[in-house]
């Protein structure tokens, strides 16, 4: 069942789904927003070494559902019921009081939640909600991203503003650049596979 998850939707985006931002961010698990700066300085240095411990245990423990969700409550990641976190996933080291994920949602393996650049913002995560694999979202400081209910991210996606709700958000699909004459092996220099690249025909 978790290897079914892990894997992103086979959908292409057809520029049809780009996101919009929502007229309000959606009702979260703790209410108003953390204090940043309050919880920062109030964080004894062992308690912020055990969150990096914790952490570290999260991301390479079994458990998707059970001992993953569990050690990130104990950092303090506001999470609903019935979350799925993947292999790897890095969710948000220094402030993780500030990342709510609602209940039913997976996050893909290998996926990042950064929520602070230059100091500390918030991240808050719909209901039933599908972060494919190794999807970057950041937000930066005194901001809120909010990622609405229902939405579907793609593989490899970087998300950095609001996600309307009910929406399939991504990047485009790649696609062919050049035909190979050279193969890039270990006797190949980068400048010899450059010049033996040829244009695609048609």
């Amino acid at each position: 069942m978790n290897s079914q998850k892990q894997s992103a939707p086979a959908m292409q985006d057809n520029g049809q789904s780009r996101a919009t931002a929502p007229a309000r961010p959606q009702p979260t698990l703790a209410g108003p927003a953390v204090n940043a700066n309050r919880v920062a300085h109030r964080k004894t240095f062992i308690r912020r070494a055990l969150n990096r411990v914790l952490h570290l245990l999260c991301r390479f423990s079994p458990g998707a559902t059970t001992l993953r969700p569990f050690l990130h409550r104990l950092r303090g990641v506001q999470l609903g019921n019935n979350v799925w976190i993947g292999d790897d996933v890095y969710l948000e080291n220094e402030f993780p009081e500030l990342v709510e994920i609602h209940e039913g949602t997976v996050v893909g393996l290998r996926s990042i939640i950064i929520a602070h650049t230059r100091g500390a913002g918030r991240i808050v995560i719909g209901k039933d909600v599908y972060i494919g694999a190794a999807v970057v979202i950041v937000t930066s400081a005194g901001r809120t991203l909010v990622i609405g209910e229902g939405s579907i991210i793609m593989a490899s996606s970087l998300v950095t503003g609001n996600i309307a709700p009910h929406t399939l958000y991504g990047s485009d699909a790649s696609k062919p650049l050049a035909r190979i004459t050279k193969p890039f092996t270990a006797t190949a220099s980068y400048e010899e596979f450059m010049t033996a690249l040829r244009p695609l025909s048609g």
